[in-house]
């Protein structure tokens, strides 16, 4: 079974920077596409950026441009670099391994907060 553990999230004022590291133990991590997820207060989860296994990499536009996803595969790790942050990215972040469907894989780990003030 696969156990994902995300760090690096905090309180950072709007406009400023975060980067997140997510590492995912006992999957086939090369071969998958990794993703991260957030989901804010009453809202869905929603998928904002994923990297696939030959290394493309997509955001959903309310991110493009600011947030940045990388894998390392020797580390089975999945990073994210978050700048000009706004205080509606203010959510949980999550990472899984992105199916197909750009569904969720994996049962969800923990996530960590990420909250931006005004």
């Amino acid at each position: 079974q696969v156990q994902l553990v995300e760090s690096g999230g905090g309180l950072v004022q709007a406009g400023g920077s975060l980067r997140l590291s997510c590492t995912a133990s006992g999957s086939s991590f090369s071969i998958n596409n990794m993703g991260w997820y957030r989901q804010a207060p009453g809202k869905q989860r929603e998928l904002v950026a994923f990297i696939t296994s030959g290394g493309s990499t997509n955001y959903a536009d309310s991110v493009k441009g600011r947030f940045t996803i990388s894998r390392d595969n020797t580390k089975n790790t999945v990073n994210l670099k978050m700048s000009s942050l706004k205080p509606e990215d203010t959510a949980v972040y999550y990472c899984n391994a992105v199916s197909s469907g750009l569904g969720p894989v994996h049962d969800w780990g923990q996530g960590t907060q990420v909250t931006v003030s005004s």
